[in-house]
């Protein structure tokens, strides 16, 4: 049976409804704002699985229909995701994942569909209110409403899911979820924006998230199914008890080693000591068991200790305080033949950045349904997270969900201080390799991109820094810890990232793992990161004090030159002829737009200059008084025709080819030959009138004055 509900929201029409589509699935709904529609459909397994983690799984598809589009490509049919589509995945994951109850093991997946786009309203936002909807009406064990709503600011004012034509002039752009009672997830840019006036903008974005709810639990009523049957999988509490007593002491000396490799090397040492342990008391069926238990035992009691140590003392596994920085280097130019590149330390956490200068050819092409024409992208940073970083041994099989997440971050954080592409005419693009990670990997990038894009020249507005903020809280004992290890982002109850320049923020992205997150603490911890900030921004500004001067040597020299469109046809030339021909000689490489913007990129300054000269001397203008040479083209009783410009002739008369009376044009000037002249007029019908007298005259009087100096 279709429940629906049509409401009023953020100035839209906003419509939920359920049971009519996807309804085997164990729960649906459907969402519509504007044109925009959301499926979102939710499935469970019956039987837990084997795996040691809750497996979860989101997905968020668009259809190129929803569109009015057919798929690019030789298939002509949706593929893998794209980079739009992962991320959105992400931000609906992150918010669910920690609202399912401890210990539930059962396969999930959450099915989001775009099934209609307006281009007008973005679907990543409504797709968590349709998930929310089709899990608290399904058997799933799921019984909190969330939400989540884009928040944008157009000169001053606070804008509720603006539109991509909004936000083309909003200094903000940040995505919010959370339930009636906590924000759970904050991702998003701003330009260079004050923290306290993004906290303003998240309380506007919970004032929408609670409308959100209300409406929800209008529709749901009494549409709750009964909880499937399902038992909690964890250790047994015998056993647990058991092997804490007998690895407490080890355990306790073991995570209190500061180096990442030592610790786990120690802590794996423990758990194979304590299985040697057991096998040893226990007969071989319950061994089996046990040992498959010891790892979750001793990782809770990791949790419970290390957090308990932090909260009762201040004082990390490091021996930092909570509001102390890891010691930072920063290096560049450590690659000889990149644009540009940094290495930059922070700790047990590496990168290695490389950035790259390209022509408009290498832009990236996006096929997106948000727009009805290609997306383009000038700006490009590729994160990449190789297994060595931690030091395991895992198969690689292409981009993770998680790099390219992170990659999407430190981009957001760096594109806001870019120059205009006019101004600075380059494809850009950055690469991130971590070489070690223990901790804020994501904003180590940040940091590193800012380093290499200086190192290369590029004119950044102001250098940029990241730092990673982490929470652990136990009822009224809170402490929060700056610039957080791997550990603390494991066991601790939230990961809040926060990247800007001294003026303020331009990316964040913030996940919680609790019920509630108090509007207090989190301005602690973005005052807390301010103060982080400013610290790496003067460690990075002590080694890069701006922008280089110059280019690498490597790296093309792009020339503009506006031209009149008319004239773009002779630079281009029968068949392409003459361009093919500039690009030859001179080595560079030219790209025509249709306004009459000619780029010109060449690796060598020389190349530029003289594919320059050549196209200048296409396109220049007649000017009258000047004084041009040029072969004669023909000749009559009356005169000679000379070539001044490539294409453009004018005539020389008779009585101007010199100061004495000529009767006859072949005794001054023949074909072929070349010869100065002087124009002095243009009619009205565009004709030319040359005199090779007058260029003679100013010829002489020229080296009359050098003689007498």
């Amino acid at each position: 049976m279709m429940h629906r509900i049509e409401k009023e929201f953020a100035g839209r029409k906003l419509i939920i409804e359920t049971g009519r589509m996807a309804r085997l699935a164990q729960g649906s709904a459907l969402v519509q704002y504007g044109d925009t529609v959301v499926l979102c459909a939710v499935t469970v397994q019956d039987r837990p699985t084997h795996l040691p983690f809750f497996p979860l799984t989101v997905e968020y598809r668009e259809k190129s229909y929803a569109a009015g589009k057919i798929p690019g490509g030789f298939f002509k049919r949706e593929g893998r995701p794209g980079e739009k589509e992962i991320l959105s995945a992400r931000q609906i994951d992150r918010p669910l994942r920690p609202l399912f109850p401890d210990g539930f093991m059962h396969e999930t997946q959450v099915n989001c569909q775009i099934l209609s786009a307006d281009q007008e309203n973005d679907a990543d936002v409504l797709a968590l209110t349709a998930a929310s909807v089709a899990l608290n009406i399904s058997r799933i064990p799921f019984d909190t409403l969330v939400a989540s709503v884009r928040v944008g600011r157009i000169r001053g004012t606070w804008i509720l899911n603006p539109t991509f034509q909004q936000l083309e002039y909003s200094d903000v752009d940040i995505i919010v979820a959370g339930s009636r009672d906590a924000l759970m997830m904050v991702e998003g840019g701003a330009v260079e924006v004050p923290e306290d006036e993004i906290l303003e903008g998240l309380q506007v974005a919970h004032e929408g998230i609670r409308q959100l709810i209300d409406i929800q639990e209008e529709l749901i009523g009494d549409l709750r199914e009964p909880t499937m049957p399902w038992t909690p999988q964890s250790p047994d509490s015998d056993l647990a008890a058991k092997v804490e007593a007998m690895a407490s002491s080890r355990m306790d000396e073991a995570m209190m080693i500061a180096d990442k490799s030592d610790r786990m090397e120690a802590l794996g040492a423990v758990k194979s000591w304590v299985r040697e342990e057991l096998e040893g008391e226990l007969d071989a069926d319950a061994y089996e068991t046990a040992s498959r238990q010891v790892g979750d035992i001793l990782r809770s009691y990791e949790k419970k200790a290390l957090r308990e140590k932090i909260l009762a003392s201040g004082t990390r596994i490091d021996g930092r305080d909570l509001d102390t920085v890891r010691d930072i280097t920063c290096e560049v130019e450590v690659l000889p033949r990149a644009h540009g590149s940094s290495l930059f330390t922070r700790g047990q956490t590496q990168a290695l950045v490389a950035a790259t200068l390209g022509t408009s050819r290498d832009e990236q092409r996006i096929d997106s349904i948000d727009s009805q024409e290609e997306i383009t992208k000038s700006f490009m940073l590729h994160y990449n997270f190789p297994p060595f970083c931690t030091g395991e041994a895992k198969p690689i099989r292409g981009t993770s969900r998680r790099e390219i997440g992170h990659g999407a971050l430190a981009e957001r954080a760096i594109q806001p201080l870019l120059p205009a592409f006019e101004e600075f005419p380059y494809t850009i693009r950055v690469v991130s390799d971590i070489m070690e990670s223990n901790g804020s990997s994501s904003m180590a990038s940040v940091c590193g991109a800012s380093l290499a894009l200086m190192s290369a020249g590029v004119p950044l507005s102001a250098s940029c820094a990241g730092v990673a903020m982490g929470l652990i809280k136990d009822g009224d004992r809170v402490a929060v810890l700056t610039d957080i290890l791997g550990v603390e982002d494991a066991l601790g109850d939230m990961d809040f990232k926060i990247a800007g320049t001294r003026r303020g923020v331009t990316s964040i992205q913030m996940d919680i793992k609790i019920d509630g997150l108090t509007t207090e603490i989190m301005r602690t911890a973005m005052e807390r990161a301010t103060r982080a900030r400013l610290h790496i921004l003067d460690v990075m500004d002590a080694a890069v004090s701006g922008p280089a001067e110059e280019l690498s040597a490597y790296a093309p020299r792009i020339t503009t030159i506006k031209v009149n469109p008319e004239k773009l046809g002779e630079i281009i030339g029968p068949k392409g002829k003459t361009i093919r021909a500039i690009q030859d000689e001179s080595g560079a490489k030219i790209e025509i737009d249709d306004s009459g913007l000619v780029k010109i990129a060449a690796v060598s300054a020389e190349a530029a200059q003289r594919a320059r000269e050549m196209i200048e001397a296409i396109v220049q203008e007649p000017e009258i008084g000047r004084i041009y040479e040029g072969p004669v083209k023909n000749t009559t009783t009356f005169g000679a025709f000379i070539e001044i410009l490539p294409g453009l002739e004018g005539l020389c008369h008779i009585s101007e080819l010199a100061d004495e009376r000529v009767e006859k044009t072949e005794d001054v000037l023949n074909r072929g030959d070349i010869t100065r002249v002087k124009l002095l007029a243009i009619d009205e019908k565009g004709r030319l009138r040359l005199s090779r007298r007058a260029a003679l005259a100013e010829d002489a009087e020229g080296s009359n004055e050098g003689d007498d100096a």
